[in-house]
C-alpha cells in the first residue's frame, strides 16, 4: 500500500514519537458561544441576506442555515452531499422553529441572490467544478459571500495533519498519511483521499481559479493571523494568513 523510501520511514517514526494521539484535527473551539457567520464574513452579513433567498453551499448539519433563517433571511436552502448531515440539519431547523423557511437538499435548482460559502474552498476536490455549480445557482447579479482557511502556508494548513506548525511542509505526504492510517484506516493514500478532503489550495491558486472562472472579483481579503500581523504583506501572506475571505459576483 505504501511505498516508502528510507527518508519515509525515518519520518513515519519520528511523527510515532512525538504524536501519540493520532491527527489532532480542526477543534471549532473559536467559535463557541458566538456566531461564525458573523466572525468570517462580518457583522453585516445579516444585514446581506435580509429577505433574501440564500444557498448554504456544504452546509453540514445546518448550523449556518438556521441561524441565517433565524436572522431574517428569506428562505435558506442548504446543499451538502452527505444525507446524514442532512438529516441533523432538518432537525436543527425542525427545533429552531424554521423549517417552514430552511430547507436542506443534495442539489436544487432554485436560483439563489446570495450564496453562503464557508470553510471549503481548501477542501473541495475540483475547486474550479465547484464555483461553476455556485454560478449556476445564482440569480444574475447574486453573489458568493465565502471564507476559507487555514490555507496550505499556514503554520496549520495541513489542518489534521499539524502535529506542530509547518509539520505538514516538513514531513512527505507518505509518512503523514501512513502515520494517520494508524488511527484511522479508511484505505486513503494522499491528502485529498481523507476525509473531507485536503486540496493544498494556496491564496495565489485560488486568485487563479477566480480569474479563469465566470464570476467577477469584487473583494479579496486574506486575513492575518494575530500573532503574525506584524510580518504580513504581500510577499509573507501565503504563510501569515489566518483565513480567506471574499465576495464575487455572478454578472447581471
Amino acid at each position: 500500500m505504501y511505498d516508502f523510501s528510507m527518508l519515509d520511514v525515518a519520518q513515519y517514526a519520528v511523527l510515532k514519537k512525538i504524536s501519540r494521539t493520532g491527527p489532532s484535527g480542526c477543534s471549532g473551539r473559536a467559535y463557541l458561544g458566538k456566531s461564525k457567520l458573523a466572525i468570517l464574513l462580518g457583522a453585516g452579513i445579516f444585514d446581506e441576506i435580509s429577505g433574501r433567498t440564500v444557498i448554504d453551499f456544504g452546509c453540514g448539519d445546518g448550523a449556518e442555515a438556521v441561524e441565517m433563517a433565524s436572522q431574517g433571511a428569506g428562505r435558506v436552502i442548504g446543499i451538502d452531499n452527505r444525507e446524514e448531515a442532512l438529516t441533523r440539519a432538518r432537525l436543527a431547523a425542525s427545533q429552531a422553529g424554521v423549517s417552514d423557511i430552511c430547507e436542506f437538499r443534495t442539489a436544487t435548482k432554485e436560483k439563489g441572490e446570495v450564496l453562503i460559502s464557508l470553510d471549503c474552498f481548501e477542501h473541495f476536490e475540483d475547486p474550479a467544478g465547484a464555483l461553476d455549480a455556485m454560478h449556476d445557482l445564482l440569480i444574475p447579479g447574486g453573489s458568493v459571500l465565502a471564507s476559507f482557511g487555514p490555507t496550505w502556508y499556514h503554520p496549520y494548513g495541513g489542518h489534521l495533519f499539524s502535529v506542530f506548525p509547518w509539520a505538514h511542509l516538513i514531513f512527505s505526504e507518505r509518512a503523514l498519511i501512513r502515520w494517520r492510517a494508524d488511527i484511522r484506516n479508511d484505505g486513503a493514500t494522499r491528502f485529498g483521499e481523507v476525509e473531507g478532503g485536503l486540496n493544498q489550495m494556496t491564496i495565489r491558486r485560488f486568485e487563479r481559479i477566480v480569474t479563469k472562472s465566470r464570476f467577477q472579483l469584487d473583494h479579496l481579503e486574506a486575513v492575518p493571523i494575530n500573532r503574525l500581523r506584524w510580518a504580513h504583506n504581500k510577499l509573507t501572506r501565503e504563510f501569515t494568513t489566518a483565513i480567506v475571505r471574499c465576495r464575487l459576483r455572478k454578472p447581471a
